[in-house]
């Protein structure tokens, strides 16, 4: 299985980038894991909407033009379906014995994902209502795919 992770911004703190590493090494065992960082827009506090929608725009053209051609692709949006980490297994293994062997998350910056980028989900997935830093959600969605992998593969670890 070939997984994408698309997400928004440079990731600077070093453990963030050491606990990407980490769990990128475990899934080398699991899939072939690809990262695609789009780089940011520049915003500022005093943005208005408009221009806060504007931002979402051009970092969500630049998420569109890296996901893979025939990539099944999952966001993770904050209104998008709960599942447990049961479930999540449960649903990366189905999406396996459906052929899909292909499989791109994408994780907005600051301002969130742009609608059109949204829309071209086939699935939208949540974590939480709750708000977290796109740079800690990248490490909190690799351990959850590894945890998954773990799951499916009928391994300890998950307990």
């Amino acid at each position: 299985m070939k997984i994408t992770i698309i997400s928004v911004g440079k990731i600077k703190e070093k453990f963030f980038t050491e606990a990407i590493k980490e769990y990128s090494k475990r899934l080398s065992k699991y899939c072939k894991l690809i990262e695609e960082i789009v780089p940011d827009e520049k915003a500022d506090e005093n943005f208005s909407p408009a221009e806060i929608e504007q931002v979402k725009q051009k970092e969500g053209q630049k998420i569109l033009n890296k996901i893979p051609k025939n990539s099944y692709i999952i966001v993770l949006d904050i209104n998008g379906v709960q599942l447990s980490s049961e479930d999540f297994a449960k649903k990366l293994n189905t999406l396996g014995i459906e052929g899909i062997s292909d499989i791109t998350f994408i994780i907005g910056g600051s301002n969130g994902l742009w609608n059109e980028v949204i829309n071209n989900a086939d699935f939208k997935l949540s974590f939480s209502k709750m708000t977290f830093p796109h740079q800690l959600f990248k490490v909190i969605l690799l351990e959850q795919i590894y945890r998954a992998f773990k799951i499916n593969a009928g391994e300890t670890y998950h307990k």
